[in-house]
């Protein structure tokens, strides 16, 4: 059975037995899941959840990253992995166009707080974790999002109930238990793009599959066939799937690697897009331009073809908004992604000038930018792997210095420095009481 082999690879692996690149790469997507959280803490749709804790007097047990309160653990899953996700600027498998880390990490961080667990407890949970909701997702992809659901939320919370499992030593009928209610808490649409109820969908993810393994502890029982039932997860939330993807080479290959980073705090389909206009703008003034022409994969116009964005939010998800603000401002950072910059004037008037057109034979992290200046000359450029791609990965360096811009101004110099310093050796750290120190405000 599909569910309780996953079940029995998860728990059968022990620290020791994940290979040191693996662990390295699981410390990578820490760090940018630390930046993205700590700097999306202030966002609004954060505000409003801790808000509602304070409305609820809920018990001050976990600590919210990038800010002072404390909350329970189901509501610190919930914040932590809204704000991780506010700004799209977190970790993405582009196999599946999953951003786990979201989902998962949230989980690790409050239950290793609650519980007093080690930095070594703390990778495995969320190395497993993250391989689980990884393999998932692979085996009903594409169909599954081609169908509407937004994977980061319905495979996610398997890796965050796998993740709160592990953390919690459930035992194997338990760990099945959790993954049926978690598959029975499954969702989010892809319809809530460019709204902030797309940014809860990860935040939904984790405190979901916390939930799901809490309740699983307790005694909570639920199906053990949760992924290949007739009427379980796979067959209901994809036309076409493939469930031999979640076991296969177990061990030996690890889907954990293939996850990337961002450079940029939008879609990562709009990457190579963005690569190319700050190519192209090194050699043409925005004022010369008169058109330009993209080619691009299927998934840039399915996911950011949105027309007249009004909000910043919803200017992540235009591709013709992302374009002319990329060549104008030439980044495409937090900064850019505001409400007054998606009404801007300027920016509309370059934004109909750009023609995305979809080719087929275009890769996720590929685009070919042709630009027609007033005066009629031609200029070109062909990006074949974005930045933050897989082929062209962010270094730790790079990541650092994300880090240092997200979250230098909320936590000082100091704590920052310290902050990724600590993380990069978890494995080592006793306990994280440390480095949240370091992670929180004041």
């Amino acid at each position: 059975m599909v569910t309780y082999e996953l079940v029995d690879n998860c728990l059968n692996t022990t620290f020791e037995n994940i290979p040191d690149n693996v662990v390295t790469h699981a410390k990578m997507c820490l760090l940018n899941w630390a930046s993205v959280a700590i700097g999306g803490s202030r966002h609004r749709a954060v505000e409003i959840l801790v808000g509602m804790t304070r409305e609820l007097d809920v018990s001050p047990q976990v600590s919210l990253l990038g800010r002072a309160e404390k909350t329970d653990l189901l509501w610190g899953a919930l914040i932590n992995g809204t704000s991780s996700h506010v700004h799209d600027f977190d970790d993405t498998h582009l196999e599946t166009l999953n951003h786990p880390g979201s989902a998962i990490a949230p989980v690790c961080f409050a239950l290793a707080e609650k519980l007093e667990l080690s930095g070594r407890d703390l990778l495995r949970g969320f190395i497993l974790g993250m391989e689980a909701d990884l393999r998932i997702g692979n085996a009903v992809s594409p169909s599954h999002y081609d169908a509407g659901w937004h994977i980061t939320s319905t495979a996610g919370v398997f890796g965050a109930a796998v993740a709160a499992g592990i953390l919690l030593g459930l035992n194997r009928d338990e760990m099945v238990f959790a993954l049926g209610i978690a598959a029975t808490q499954a969702s989010g649409l892809l319809e809530m793009l460019g709204t902030m109820t797309k940014l809860l969908h990860a935040g939904k993810a984790a405190q979901n599959g916390l939930l799901a393994a809490l309740l699983a502890g307790r005694g909570f029982d639920s199906t053990s066939r949760a992924l290949e039932s007739p009427k379980g997860f796979a067959a209901v939330f994809a036309p076409q799937s493939d469930l031999t993807k979640v076991n296969v080479r177990w061990g030996h290959d690890w889907e954990l690697l293939k996850v990337a980073f961002k450079p940029y705090a939008c879609g990562i389909v709009l990457h190579p897009v963005i690569d190319a206009c700050i190519a192209l703008r090194k050699r043409t003034k925005p004022s010369d331009v008169k058109e330009i022409e993209l080619i691009v994969c299927p998934y840039t116009l399915i996911l950011t073809g949105k027309e007249n964005p009004k909000t910043g939010l919803e200017a992540k998800y235009s591709v013709r908004h992302v374009t002319a603000l990329a060549f104008l401002d030439g980044a495409a950072s937090v900064d850019q992604f505001t409400d007054a910059r998606a009404l801007s004037p300027e920016i509309q008037s370059f934004a109909a000038r750009v023609n995305p057109i979809v080719d087929d034979n275009i890769r996720d992290d590929e685009a070919l930018m042709r630009l027609t200046k007033i005066d009629g000359t031609v200029d070109e450029v062909h990006i074949s792997h974005a930045t933050g791609s897989k082929e062209n990965p962010m270094t730790v360096s790079q990541l650092t210095e994300k880090f240092m811009a997200l979250c230098g101004d909320r936590l000082g110099e100091k704590n920052a420095l310290g902050f990724v310093e600590r993380l990069g050796r978890l494995e080592s750290e006793s306990g994280i009481s440390a480095l949240l120190s370091l992670g929180t405000a004041r």
